[in-house]
């Protein structure tokens, strides 16, 4: 949801703006533009996911920061992993300085201050969560702002993180919500213990939230079509008969969520105009699916249409996509 759009504001006003709606949305913070001189652009997006909070914030170089001090303002006590989806981020907390590109993630405690900023265009794409959720010590969430490059959960985190943003209007009104922002927070716990605490710690929450990085793993890996229950297994130390009982457990069928989920990015992409000139089988075929008849077949029974007919309903005017005579 749009929250702000510096372009809809006076130049004079835009700084002030920008820092208000921050502070409403955030909790307090100090927010300094790069360039004021010049003019600042900022487009700001806000989306809930039950106990978490999605914002992308586009534009112009700003820097901003939060201070013990801040916190003492406002009741607000938060743990963000923050993103940066366009430019180059730079996260600094206690002496640990980091450079956040497109294959990093920060974490950032609120009440223990930070500073993150970018030069020139960017776009940073962030969740904010109540520390209270994570059901996790203050000391243990802080000793791991500088070690999660080491972890393996990471890559996991930031692409899903990255999934529900490119669908967050749509998934942010959808039934399934809570759910998606609930999987975040395991997943972030998992990041944060995969790299902190004592062994025995680290094993009761990797079981906890085993299925949920399952799921994430899948998630990541859906486009290739060697993508099958026992590489899914060995990437997660576990039993194939293993998988299927924790799949159980959680009362899905892992084939068809497999299935389902490549559906729905088939479906996603042969309505997407920039992928108009790809044939049916090369969507399908990005997508895992070896097989044209099979996934004809299967595309039917869970729309109602042919992927052709689908196509055909959301074609741009004009447009004779190749799989069209």
């Amino acid at each position: 949801m749009l929250v702000l759009d510096t372009e809809d504001i006076p130049d004079a006003d835009r700084i002030e703006a920008f820092h208000a709606v921050a502070v409403g949305e955030s909790g307090s913070c100090s927010v300094e533009q790069e360039h004021p001189e010049a003019g600042i652009r900022k487009r700001l997006e806000v989306w809930n996911f039950g106990p978490l909070t999605l914002f992308s914030t586009r534009g112009s170089g700003m820097r901003i920061w939060r201070t013990p001090r801040h916190s003492r303002f406002d009741s607000m006590n938060t743990v963000s992993i923050i993103t940066q989806s366009h430019g180059t981020g730079a996260f600094t907390w206690n002496g640990h300085q980091q450079h956040v590109g497109p294959d990093a993630l920060a974490l950032a405690h609120k009440t223990a201050g930070y500073e993150y900023a970018w030069s020139g265009a960017g776009q940073s794409v962030a969740f904010m969560v109540d520390t209270e959720r994570l059901g996790l010590p203050e000391h243990l969430v802080r000793s791991a702002i500088p070690l999660l490059e080491h972890s393996a959960v990471a890559p996991l985190l930031l692409h899903h993180i990255r999934s529900l943003h490119r669908r967050a209007d749509q998934l942010s009104n959808d039934p399934g919500a809570e759910a998606l922002g609930s999987s975040t927070l395991e997943l972030t716990r998992a990041l944060i213990v995969s790299v902190t605490t004592d062994e025995h710690t680290r094993r009761s929450v990797a079981q906890n939230t085993l299925l949920t990085r399952v799921l994430a793993f899948i998630r990541a890996h859906l486009t290739d079509p060697g993508l099958t229950p026992q590489s899914i297994a060995a990437a997660h130390n576990i039993s194939v008969r293993t998988l299927y009982r924790l799949c159980e457990q959680g009362g899905l069928s892992l084939e068809k969520w497999i299935i389902r989920r490549r559906l729905e990015g088939t479906r996603r992409d042969l309505a997407m105009p920039e992928h108009a000139h790809r044939t049916i089988e090369a969507v399908a075929r990005s997508w895992g699916f070896t097989n044209p008849a099979h996934f004809s077949r299967r595309f039917h029974q869970t729309y109602g249409a042919t992927p052709r007919q689908w196509r055909r309903l959301h074609r741009p005017t004009g447009f004779s996509p190749p799989d069209v005579p």
